[in-house]
């Protein structure tokens, strides 16, 4: 099974409870996890991988090049370009790869044929690692103004997929980015469901509709984790929704200091603080997710 947890808005502790989901189902399944948040991975520093085992780049984004000798500085090329990335340094027009989409629009209005190019240069990384309690991890880190963070997140779902079939596992666990944009898509697409995690706000219930209609669109089920869910006790919008979509919900978390304090441990808060009241309903969600997802 292909398993996503998303979440729609940033800050609503996805990431914090997808590494106590899988700390609690790592004796009793065999899985891969993957960061499909390229933007910012951070599912490592919840689960205190210190280093990396193997890392492939991936080269596909493109920008263009001046060829200072052959331009003739007419400034054409400064003026049509759609992202302001060409700038003029001691004489020179020069593009700035942070900013150039590869659009190649100044190349096409250039007056010398061969002057301006487009070059490949690398969009990002992707890495592996076995964490320290014994399931693999693969996660992704973009370059700074790079495209294709899509593209990064379907090659680590490839690599995942190889890594199954080379170790003989049943199941990837996917920790997908904030938003709709490119990395969701490709996180959500070819999955079996999707697990969503909202907090009790109008933010988080608005976002985390835009994400449903994503999971809607790849006809996948869904499932609703409510996480902070005391500190808003008159917000019953969120438990409205998921009823109306005929959405289940899999368990409500708790606010609880304990949170914070195991990420700076780097320890997921159920191996942390396993006690405490965000780690009891933790616990109880895993055990449904066992009883009725992978079960």
């Amino acid at each position: 099974m292909q398993l996503v947890i998303a979440s729609g808005k940033g800050g609503v502790g996805k990431s914090t409870v997808t590494a106590s989901l899988l700390y609690l189902l790592k004796d009793e399944y065999n899985f891969v996890a993957v960061d499909a948040d390229a933007d910012a991975p951070n599912l490592d520093l919840l689960l205190g991988v210190e280093r990396w085992e193997e890392e492939m780049e991936l080269v596909g984004a493109k920008v263009a090049h001046i060829n200072t000798e052959s331009c003739i500085r007419c400034g054409i090329c400064q003026e049509r370009c759609p992202y302001d990335c060409i700038k003029v340094i001691d004489g020179d027009y020069v593009v700035s790869e942070l900013t150039c989409e590869g659009c190649n629009v100044c190349s096409l209005v250039c007056p010398v044929p061969g002057t301006i190019t487009l070059e490949e240069v690398r969009s990002g990384i992707i890495r592996k690692t076995t964490t320290k309690y014994g399931f693999p991890l693969i996660s992704a880190q973009l370059d700074v103004g790079r495209p294709n963070s899509g593209k990064l997140v379907t090659e680590e779902k490839e690599w995942a997929k190889n890594l199954m079939k080379e170790l003989g596992l049943k199941h990837m666990i996917v920790d997908s980015a904030a938003g709709i944009g490119c990395q969701v898509i490709a996180s959500i697409g070819g999955a079996d469901l999707t697990i969503l995690i909202a907090e009790p706000t109008p933010a988080s219930l608005s976002d985390v509709q835009r994400a449903y209609r994503v999971i809607q669109h790849f006809r996948q089920p869904a499932y609703l984790i409510i996480n902070k869910a005391d500190f808003n006790p008159g917000f019953r919008a969120l438990h409205e929704w998921a009823e109306s979509e005929g959405i289940p919900i899999l368990g409500e978390v708790p606010y609880d200091k304990a949170v914070p304090k195991s990420m700076a441990m780097l320890k997921p808060v159920v191996e942390a603080f396993p006690d405490s009241k965000a780690s009891q309903a933790i616990k109880e969600i895993a055990e449904r997710i066992k009883a009725e997802i992978l079960k």
